[in-house]
């Protein structure tokens, strides 16, 4: 479970989340974090939020973004939202890094998808865009779909092909979440 203060690393992606105000701590109705995106970092893909907006501060640098069907480039003191239903997507196309709050509300399941999709970054199951193999993120994909789809295509033929692929991914052993698998610790030697 996310707290304030928690930090996730995404070397795919570019970007480290610091966890400012949860959804255990504002009852769900929304999360409040602090981003830093390296230069070339941002999200892998557009994407659209059926149900939560979307509100990005940016605090240092530059942040370029796709809301909707315009192309903005975002300097500290500049806030941008994103209304749910919006296709939208980031990234940093700056020498510097870029950082922002971003406000999701309502949370609904932010964090845990934030935190899987973290989780196989660290246990390196990302690709170079930060995407995970097709199989995996059709069960990531179904599982959060409520809360973060691809744009354009019909949501009623998303689902219907991340229902398939979900199932085929859990022959695989594949679910909606994952877990980071914590590396075994060396075996000291007791001293007697």
């Amino acid at each position: 479970m996310i707290r304030a203060g928690d930090i996730l690393v995404n070397e795919a992606t570019g970007e480290t989340i610091e966890f400012v105000e949860t959804s255990a701590e504002t009852r769900g109705e929304y999360t409040l974090i602090e981003v830093e995106v390296a230069p070339g970092g941002g999200v892998p893909m557009a994407h659209v939020h059926p149900y939560q907006s979307e509100t990005f501060e940016v605090i240092a640098g530059e942040l370029s973004m796709k809301a909707g069907r315009d192309t903005v480039v975002a300097q500290a003191g500049d806030v941008v939202t994103v209304a749910p239903g919006q296709v939208h997507k980031f990234w940093n196309a700056t020498a510097y890094p870029a950082r922002f709050r971003c406000t999701v509300a309502p949370s609904r399941d932010f964090e845990r998808f934030i935190e899987t999709m973290f989780a196989l970054a660290a246990d390196g199951k990302l690709n170079r865009r930060g995407m995970p193999s097709p199989l995996r993120l059709a069960a990531i994909a179904n599982g959060a779909f409520d809360d973060s789809r691809a744009p354009y295509i019909p949501a009623w033929l998303q689902k219907a092909g991340l229902a398939s692929g979900a199932l085929v991914a859990k022959a695989f052993g594949y679910g909606p979440t994952y877990d980071r698998q914590q590396p075994q610790g060396e075996l000291v030697p007791a001293t007697v």
